[in-house]
């Protein structure tokens, strides 16, 4: 059977397929159990981690906490610790190491939560009137930091936000009139309220939760954590516990088209001014982490305003001199995450390298570089005494928990693998190919074979392209996107790192940015030419294209400009026109960015490489996706696509979500998708 992805595909080619076997359907990929959130008791002892669980036939799904002492050398696998019932999230300990704290909204409202390490009834910590969005113990253990959605004005009466939201519910009439941009973001219209910062006392003893707390950053109009993808990794508690450190958009009627985070000191008595600690830096300065001295700030900082994809320098801010230095300047990487050593010489990151997402371990003094964990992708870490936990995946295992030392010598499996959990299911083997791309570069990819692979045989493909576009389809273990969903229909499946893919220094990412139409659809059509030309087993006459957001784009572009070897696309998401997309997107800074400036001041850039100016060369069938709350790609693109195709009599479909946003979350959502997209390739190319 094809258990074993990591071996090469020529030793998997050998294998045997078991006659009761099956490829990887989106069912299984659905209702798959999910683990994250690796985190560490302060001595390294034990282990606590979220699992996520589908019931797929209800179309929900529930998190709950398990623990494992690592101490002990046992197989025993790890034993739940929230109740049966709980729907939970975000762990962390207490100092002691004795206390799992977590969030619920076991009873209403998403509250903080305490569980003794062996298990037991937990405690409710906190009982405010709205939801506490995240958190972080003070290091005495005595107080938190937390994060809730308010209204400026109310400060820390949460009573008052939730009276103004159902005085709003119940009123009569229902126009909201605006007077600057951001309207809308991701898929949430803006009502006015702010993520905020505020400190509140734990409670001691018996006494009930907490309802009281002090605002920190209400002084600051910006979100902390910012919208919509911020987290608990946004702000950091000073270790005297005199103050807190976040990442802030300071704005204002510019925040749609500036990417001007700075890190801002909050006193946490709520009286003293916000101090800004990088207001030199007008690009985005994020993830602070002291150092357990408390004399440096760790952080990350881009170095150019208004590029969202830029590289992040590693950083050190002396807090006594104020002078900041950059570590490993010479590192041509992006780091996502970052984990100082206890004694501050060491930093721990995770950054995109090749195709893989390495853990790399960085001597501050010095900046020397040193891969400890490669081959996959590392989703998250976390670090304690001498151990360090991590979540890591691979194209054919979904994400594992391991732990280890601190050199990584050696992991120790903590959760099972996609293939352990789902015994009968074959993954495709993969491998890494590269090849001469546009200008002369070095352009990697990827094959996945059919779950079904025999030697001699040709296969239909899947050309799978990335969205981003500054992204990367790489070794790693999607949701949405995984390219074993295809394997597992029988078909092979390609995929190319084009120009402004990440993980292949800045340069390469750079070099999309006014040029979407050009360098990356070389190297896609180079890619898929050296693809066919290395794996025989490429059926190069019978294939289809998919692709999302950028990928969609890219579809609507090859479908005009290099439609020959396709039967059939698929467009989710995607952008159709260049031009009206930089006026009805939120996040304007992208747009900008990408086109060298607004529509008004560089029209011509918008539509250099406009899909809309080119609907007259489409041929080729294709399946288009569009989500009602999408406000990044929204709606018009796709309806627009769609109706190009169909006036001219093209063979198209609309697949429409009205209650899905960018990317299609919801359970049986996913399985309608995927069984659309199988369907629609069973109809062009075949099983």
């Amino acid at each position: 059977m094809l258990r074993t992805a990591l071996l090469p595909l020529c030793l998997l080619a050998a294998l045997p397929v078991v006659a009761d076997a099956r490829g990887l359907e989106a069912r299984d990929l659905v209702a798959l159990d999910r683990v994250s959130s690796p985190t560490l008791s302060p001595n390294g002892t034990q282990l606590v981690f979220a699992q996520r669980s589908v019931d797929l036939a209800a179309n929900t799904s529930t998190t709950a906490l398990y623990a494992r002492n690592l101490v002990t050398r046992d197989n025993a696998p790890p034993r739940r610790l929230t109740p049966e019932g709980w729907n939970v999230n975000s762990p962390g300990f207490s100092p002691d190491g004795a206390t799992v704290y977590f969030l619920s909204a076991k009873n209403g409202s998403q509250q903080l939560y305490a569980i003794g390490l062996d298990g037991g009834a937990p405690r409710q910590l906190t009982g405010f009137a709205l939801d506490v969005g995240t958190y972080h113990v003070s290091p005495d253990g005595r107080r938190i930091a937390f994060s809730a959605d308010t209204f400026g004005d109310c400060a820390a009466d949460f009573a008052c936000t939730q009276k103004r939201l159902d005085e709003r519910k119940a009123a009569k009439t229902s126009g909201v009139l605006y007077d600057q941009l951001f309207v809308r973001h991701w898929d949430t219209w803006n009502d006015g309220r702010r993520n905020r910062l505020f400190v509140a006392d734990l409670p001691t003893g018996k006494a009930g939760p907490v309802a009281t707390a002090v605002a920190i950053s209400g002084a600051l109009d910006g979100d902390v954590p910012g919208k919509p993808f911020g987290g608990a990794e946004d702000y950091s508690w000073a270790p005297d516990g005199g103050s807190v450190v976040a990442s802030v958009k300071v704005a204002g009627r510019e925040e749609p088209w500036t990417t001007n985070f700075d890190l801002y000191r909050l006193a946490v008595d709520g009286q003293a001014a916000p101090v800004n600690l990088t207001a030199d830096n007008p690009a985005w300065d994020a993830g602070p982490v002291f150092s357990a001295d408390g004399k440096t700030l760790f952080y990350r900082a881009m170095k150019r305003p208004g590029f969202e994809a830029d590289r992040y320098a590693l950083m050190a801010l002396d807090l006594a001199s104020g002078e900041r230095r950059e570590i490993a300047p010479d590192w041509d990487r992006s780091p996502s995450q970052l984990v100082p050593s206890a004694d501050g010489r060491t930093l721990y990151v995770a950054a995109q390298d090749t195709g893989d997402y390495p853990l790399f371990r960085i001597d501050v003094a010095s900046g020397d570089v040193a891969k400890l964990v490669g081959d996959g992708t590392v989703s998250s870490f976390a670090l304690a005494g001498d151990t360090l936990a991590i979540g890591r995946n691979t194209i054919a295992t979904g994400d594992v928990i391991y732990t280890t030392t601190l050199d990584a010598q050696a992991l120790r499996a903590i959760t099972p693998t996609a293939t352990e959990r789902l015994p009968g299911v074959d993954f495709g083997a993969y491998e890494q190919f590269s090849f001469k791309g546009a200008k002369g570069a070095t352009v990697h990819g990827y094959v996945v074979k059919p779950w079904n692979f025999e030697e001699g045989k040709t296969y239909p493909v899947a050309f799978l392209i990335h969205g981003g576009p500054q992204g990367s389809f790489g070794n790693g273990w999607s949701y949405r996107w995984n390219p074993q969903t295809y394997a597992g229909q029988g078909y092979a499946v390609v995929m190319i790192d084009f120009h402004g893919s990440t993980g292949y220094g800045q340069a390469f990412t750079d070099a999309i940015s006014g040029d979407w139409g050009d360098a990356p659809l070389v190297d896609l059509q180079k890619g898929w030419a050296a693809a066919q030309k290395q794996y025989g087993f490429l059926d190069g006459d019978n294939a289809c294209a998919l692709g999302a957001s950028y990928g969609g784009y890219m579809v609507n572009w090859i479908a005009s400009q290099w439609n020959a070897p396709w039967k059939c696309l698929v467009n989710h998401n995607g952008v159709f026109d260049t031009r009206s997309m930089g006026l009805v997107t939120e996040e304007l800074w992208f747009s900008e960015w990408e086109n060298g400036g607004t529509v008004f001041e560089k029209p011509e850039a918008y539509e250099r490489y406009n899909p809309a100016r080119h609907i007259d060369k489409w041929r080729v069938p294709m399946l288009v996706v569009a989500g009602q709350n999408d406000f990044r790609v929204p709606l018009d693109q796709s309806l627009s696509t769609f109706t190009a195709l169909q006036r001219q009599g093209i063979a198209s479909q609309l697949l429409y979500f009205p209650d899905e946003n960018h990317w299609v979350l919801k359970p049986q959502n996913s399985v309608l998708w995927h069984d659309t997209v199988n369907a629609w390739l069973k109809q062009h190319i075949g099983d």
